[in-house]
């Protein structure tokens, strides 16, 4: 295996890989510390070439790849696993902004180039690009494209499937092909980028796309009510849709546990309600153009507590105030770190069955482990929740982890129950690979399988993860 790795050193050239375990290390832990991962080489390619180049080496050799972005990534996915004999392939050099169109509202990056980058070259352009993630300042947009990641502003524009207009990939032979098109009509067969969307480095190494662009926010309103149930909730959201439209660009559940967590952990996070209650959405109107966005939140939310939706709401007065607002919701992950140990569920039901989902998984793993802290939260508008557990705060830490499997049979087997999802945006990856085989139908994991025979035959890219060939 020595002359492989050797011509990939070459075909990176120097700056472009390490061997020195130090060096590799954080790249190999996955940031919240569940998989620990082992590789041959690492490598850095600094352009498409340079990765075709690598990866025709370790076709001709039989050499696995795991392709890597920001390393932020949930489920295991982008982790080189002892036995794999993997090389991992970090695409973290490739970051450049290769083309920015505004009359075509499009911009062409690289896949190493950070959400943060992407969004503020955007915004230098007087632009959005609107996906929004707590990790935008290090995860990358080949990894974004790769787990067809979601986050806050899904409601009004969509993931990251909705976002891409063309990508350009390596191939697992090492052939580059280029779909780098920026058009919303092209009805010319299938739609190939699709397969690489979501595909979590499978299928192949996406090294640059053409994302969508759309008009700057110029009006921006924030609140976040108390509600009386999560039931309310979802009813506020419909009367939020229909009295503002697309103008409703989010709209957040958050627990109180949550926000205790928050404002116990966080420095200078504190409720903005004087009187606490056990649920609260985080509603967010924006508009391109100059309306008076806080006087329809006002009015809408005003209905709203005379309709016993609401029982009370702060408005934001600057943009600080909704920074502060968001940071309620933003933090809520992290925090429960600081908790001990945290049980991770990222499901999706109709929106119309995130009551019944909620109300029936607390109860279920209540049931299960009593003492344990269930924090549901996420994006309710479209139908998303983060159903996570802490551990009870007397219990030791990996006893709670250890029976990690054990709820997530619960908590899926709802989700599946009513018609929902086991991984509304973190992907499958590792963890979740064999868990999928519960709810697909064999028909259904047939045909992933097949595409994956199709275009990596020799099972080189991203081998283990997503699917079994």
């Amino acid at each position: 295996m020595s002359a492989p790795l050797d011509a990939i050193r070459a075909a990176v050239g120097p700056g472009g890989f390490s061997d020195t375990p130090a060096d590799i290390a954080p790249f190999l832990r996955e940031h919240r510390g569940l998989y620990q991962g082992e590789t041959a080489l690492f490598v850095q390619p600094a352009s498409t070439e340079a990765v075709a180049k690598v990866v025709s080496i370790c076709a001709q050799a039989k050499i696995a790849i795991v392709p890597q972005g920001g390393n932020t990534g949930l489920v295991g996915g982008q982790i080189p696993f002892p036995g794999d004999h993997a090389i991992l392939l970090n695409l973290s050099r490739m970051n450049k902004v290769r083309a920015l169109d505004p009359d075509n509202d499009t911009i062409t990056v690289e896949a190493g180039c950070t959400l943060a980058a992407l969004q503020q070259a955007a915004e230098a352009a007087d632009r959005l690009f609107p996906l929004s993630l707590a990790s935008e300042g290090s995860c990358q947009i080949g990894g974004n494209i790769s787990t067809n990641a979601g986050g806050n502003a899904v409601l009004r524009y969509g993931n990251m499937r909705d976002l891409v207009l063309g990508i350009e990939a390596v191939l697992p032979d090492g052939r580059i092909w280029n779909g780098l098109r920026g058009l919303r009509k092209d009805n010319t067969g299938y739609d190939l980028k699709q397969l690489f969307i979501g595909g979590e480095g499978t299928l192949g190494i996406v090294t640059a796309a053409v994302c969508k662009l759309f008009p700057r926010p110029r009006t921006v309103a924030t609140a976040l009510v108390a509600v009386p149930d999560v039931a309310a909730a979802v009813s506020l959201f419909g009367r939020l849709k229909q009295t503002s439209g697309d103008r409703l660009t989010a709209f957040e559940l958050i627990p109180r546990i949550g926000i205790d967590f928050v404002t116990r952990h966080i420095p200078g996070a504190r409720d903005p309600l004087t009187k606490a209650v056990d649920w609260y959405v985080l509603a967010e109107l924006s508009s391109a153009g100059e309306e008076d966005l806080r006087h329809r939140l006002e009015a809408a939310l005003a209905t709203a507590l005379e309709e016993g939706l609401a029982s009370d709401a702060a408005i934001a007065e600057s943009g600080a105030q909704a920074s502060a607002l968001w940071a309620l919701r933003e933090n809520l992950s992290d925090v429960q770190k600081l908790e001990g140990g945290s049980i991770k569920h990222d499901i999706s039901v109709p929106i119309s069955a995130i009551p019944a989902f909620i109300t029936e998984a607390s109860k279920a793993v209540t049931a299960a482990l009593p003492g344990i802290r269930p924090v549901p939260f996420g994006h309710i508008g479209d139908g998303n929740v983060h159903f996570n557990l802490s551990q009870p705060p007397a219990m030791d830490r990996d006893a709670f982890l250890d029976r990690w499997a054990e709820f997530n049979r619960i908590v899926h087997d709802i989700a599946a129950g009513l018609g929902g999802s086991i991984s509304a945006e973190h992907g499958l990856g590792f963890m979740k690979r064999d868990e999928i085989t519960h709810y697909k139908s064999a028909v259904e994991i047939d045909m992933m399988r097949a595409v994956k025979r199709a275009l990596d035959p020799q099972n080189i890219m991203n081998p283990g993860k997503l699917v079994l060939p």
